[in-house]
């Protein structure tokens, strides 16, 4: 078996994390690669020739949900699952915690998981580009201290228009990130929506609003100031008054390598520490 690694750049846990990763795979008779910058920080660590295309039987990411998000890019790109090992704080997206790193691999020598498939994002830039995501895109005002004005339509109808800090439309996977801190709802991400928050908005309508998967949602900038686009918190453009950027379902899913049969509820509960009544 053969595992492509994709580290968090610079959290001295997560590298102590990765060499415990290697460590372990090595009596497994595991293979793990990464980068040569990885491989500088991470001993035992294959280092893959740069440029060459990521590949394996799983992509595993060591750090918070930021470093499962950028491993699911490269995951997809691969056509390989991805699974993630906690380094971070609440570490939604990761499956296993440091100190089960052993069993995890164990279970993935014996074929003993599942792959789960997750909703993704596919936005068109105004010049035609396409980015992918799995959390969120975020429309935001690109200078400190002013608000953006966007109008969201929908199949050429216009729906709602806002005066905010940034507006969010994100998938259930992101309900726990941006949209969570918006105050938007929590959505168990086996279910597939389109999520639409406003960030402080200056109207007097702004709750989440959620939307079949199959809906198609075009953001306008109808200030006279700048927006900037962000795909799972990467800049990717910014927009001038007047364009605009078209957000849809992901052809395709993020996938996902799972242990045990997943329940939202638990994880929700065991993420934020709720007490039991």
């Amino acid at each position: 078996m053969n595992l492509a690694l994709v580290l968090h750049p610079s959290r001295p846990s997560a590298a102590q994390t990765a060499v415990r990763l290697v460590e372990e795979a090595a009596t497994r008779g595991i293979i793990v690669s990464g980068s040569p910058a990885d491989a500088a920080r991470v001993n035992g660590l294959k280092p893959r020739e740069p440029g060459t295309p990521v590949s394996g039987d799983v992509v595993v990411a060591v750090g918070g949900d930021g470093t499962v998000l950028e491993a699911a890019r490269v995951a997809r790109a691969a056509g390989l699952p991805v699974l993630g090992i906690n380094a971070g704080t609440l570490g939604f997206l990761a499956e296993v915690e440091p100190a089960r790193i052993g069993a995890a691999l164990d279970a993935l020598v014996a074929s003993r998981y599942v792959v789960s498939d997750r909703m993704t994002l596919e936005v068109t830039l105004p010049d035609g580009t396409i980015v992918d995501g799995l959390n969120d895109v975020v429309v935001e005002k690109a200078i400190s201290r002013q608000v953006v004005a966007v109008a969201v339509s929908i199949g050429g109808e216009h729906l709602v228009g806002y005066r905010a800090d940034a507006v969010i439309v994100a998938t259930p996977t992101g309900s726990t990130a941006y949209t969570f801190s918006a105050g938007g709802p929590l959505v168990d991400p086996d279910i597939e929506a389109l999520l639409l928050t406003p960030v402080a908005p200056h109207t007097t309508f702004g709750r989440t609003i959620v939307f079949s998967p199959e809906v198609v949602l075009d953001v306008l900038v109808t200030s006279d100031r700048r927006a900037r686009v962000n795909v799972d918190g990467q800049t990717y453009d910014e927009l001038d008054p007047g364009q605009s950027i078209r957000v849809a379902r992901g052809a395709i899913p993020a996938r996902f390598v799972r242990f045990e049969p997943r329940i939202f509820a638990h994880t929700v509960k065991e993420k934020f520490r709720l007490p039991d009544a």
